[in-house]
């Protein structure tokens, strides 16, 4: 079966997550998504906000909150972070293969880095990755951040929590796990910029990829698409309603 590569040229965070759940629900193919935010800062689905956000802190900096579909822990995106998501048909899920995929990237520019027991990476004891992952049907996906040129002290204010809030009356929660992170192009003797690097993981990928084709959502998807974000990832009652 055919790998859709997309290279998504949309930077709203909301759409692109709306974008991830539709072609895990809606496409038969294997797709790879390469994908880029503004500043936002995204939740697990099963977290809460309270505990896991600077409120003060993104709301005067204007950065945006999200959800996302699959659990995991919250991250912190802005356009000096890429984003990939590999969707697959498979009936026994192999999510450390993705991990390996992008390790082979990495090494091939020569960054030495090495895969955690969460399947994040990193190199030494600073992450310059996280994932997470979720199942639909015969369908699964894995999603990871690349912290290649993002403002880390954005990053770091965004997720400093700085009291302790009492249990959630009601449900669950899932408590991110706090690491101390670093950039890619720190570790590359001439680093490209983000748009250059971003280009170089698409052409590793368009090589060692069988029966892959470049793909761009059409009027028609880009629409439901919209509109998946529109009814779900762009409200309130998803990103803050969730009763934990």
């Amino acid at each position: 079966m055919n790998t859709l590569i997309i290279d998504n040229p949309f930077t709203d965070i909301y759409f692109n997550l709306a974008a991830e759940e539709f072609l895990l629900k809606n496409r038969p193919e294997n797709i790879l998504m390469l994908w880029q935010n503004t500043p936002s800062v995204v939740l697990g689905k099963h977290q809460r906000v309270e505990t896991e956000i600077n409120l003060t802190y993104v709301k005067d900096k204007q950065i945006r909150i999200a959800r996302r579909y699959s659990g995991g822990g919250t991250v912190y995106h802005d356009l000096g972070n890429l984003n990939l998501t590999f969707i697959e048909n498979t009936n026994v899920p192999d999510f450390e293969k993705y991990t390996r995929k992008t390790l082979e990237f990495l090494n091939s520019i020569g960054v030495q880095a090495q895969k955690d027991t969460r399947l994040g990476i990193n190199i030494g004891h600073l992450k310059i990755s996280g994932s997470a992952q979720c199942i639909y049907k015969t369908r699964c996906m894995y999603h990871c951040t690349l912290l290649y040129d993002t403002n880390l002290t954005a990053l770091t204010a965004s997720l400093a929590v700085s009291r302790i809030l009492p249990a959630p009356k009601t449900g669950y929660s899932v408590a991110s796990v706090k690491s101390p992170v670093t950039n890619i192009s720190k570790y590359l003797q001439y680093p490209p910029d983000t748009e250059d690097f971003k280009n170089q993981v698409l052409a590793f990928f368009l090589n060692t990829m069988p029966q892959k084709q470049i793909y761009n959502l059409n009027p028609d998807e880009i629409n439901r698409v919209e509109q998946l974000k529109n009814e779900k990832y762009a409200t309130t009652q998803w990103i803050f309603g969730k009763d934990f």
